[in-house]
């Protein structure tokens, strides 16, 4: 993007608590590998919720060319709603575990190979999304994903184990709410549903498939409601979004959109990224075409439901014995 000969600065901005991995040796190598790509760095530990927002915007009146987020699923989110509307380009560096933002543009899950990501310089204007005004970047949530989100954010312990048992316990009580949905401001309509998921991304996280075709450069929502159904089938819709085929499930539609306004009976719980939020009962969400400038992966192969969801987590178990390999 930039050809500029004078070196350009390019802010870090490290979670050390996020993840299971030290952050010290992966602060160390990030900032070497930049330096020798020609790039000034400034590194910055965050210390609360909150800080990645405040040093992304110092980013921008700094004049930094990028912002390095180097940590999970929240570091990055507020990284990125810092750099809505400027040109100051966001790069993911995924130490979380669900990492859904870093999936969907391709950045590999070893810090290495994403770092030879950001070194290609490939930057592309992408969309982000808001839902009353706050932003979000894969997936703002109403129903199940949103009330078993909750549930787990109530839990003293973190992990997959954890959120596994919260979603079975919402599941035995979870009842399917009413809600009215207009499009693009055309004639609504009502329908009883287990989910409404609005994606500017195909995935919650964890290679989740909630909108396996959802482009984060087409200037569109994809809208995936899933109806209220009998268990067996709500069921296999989860197995389904592990394949990429949640698609071809009778009980689920899908719909692009620029606006969608989502009606309730009262407000209630929902989900932006997966942070458990409390929103009113009518929720206007909105896209915003081109407005977050981000590093991508320009190799990244182009999405095939089953071929490609089956194996992500065999690319991603390599990344791992690589980067094992290469610290011994």
């Amino acid at each position: 993007m930039n050809t500029s000969a004078t070196r350009r600065r390019i802010k870090v901005i490290v979670n050390p608590v996020s993840g299971t991995r030290s952050k010290r040796g992966v602060t160390q190598l990030i900032e070497k590998s930049l330096n020798r790509l020609g790039y000034d760095v400034d590194v910055c530990l965050t210390t609360c919720r909150g800080d990645a927002t405040r040093l992304g915007r110092e980013a921008i009146a700094e004049g930094c060319y990028g912002v390095l987020a180097v940590g999970g699923d929240g570091t990055v989110n507020e990284t990125a709603a810092a750099l809505c509307g400027s040109r100051t380009v966001l790069g993911i560096i995924p130490l979380g575990s669900g990492n859904g933002l870093a999936r969907h543009v391709g950045i590999p899950m070893d810090v290495k190979a994403a770092l030879r990501v950001i070194a290609r310089d490939a930057v592309r204007p992408c969309d982000y999304a808001t839902a009353n005004g706050t932003p979000f970047f894969c997936t703002c949530g109403f129903g199940f994903d949103a009330a078993v989100t909750h549930r787990f954010s109530r839990k003293g312990r973190r992990g997959l184990v954890t959120y596994v048992k919260s979603t079975l316990e919402e599941f035995k009580e979870y009842k399917s709410e009413k809600y009215r949905i207009t499009i693009d401001d055309f004639e609504g309509f009502e329908q009883e549903a287990f989910v409404v998921a609005c994606c500017n991304a195909s995935q919650y996280g964890n290679n989740a498939f909630i909108a396996p075709h959802a482009s984060i450069t087409d200037g569109q929502l994809d809208l995936t409601v899933i109806h209220e159904a009998h268990p067996i089938s709500k069921v296999l819709v989860g197995v389904e979004m592990m394949t990429g085929l949640i698609g071809r499930n009778a009980i689920i539609d899908t719909l692009k959109a620029r606006k969608v306004l989502i009606e309730r009976a009262a407000a209630g719980p929902a989900h932006l990224d997966g942070e458990p939020v409390q929103m009113p009962a009518v929720i206007e969400v909105k896209v915003h075409p081109g407005g977050l400038y981000m590093f991508t992966n320009d190799r990244k192969r182009r999405f095939l439901p089953l071929l490609s969801a089956m194996s992500k987590p065999f690319e991603e178990l390599g990344c791992k014995i690589r980067s094992l390999g290469s610290r011994s």
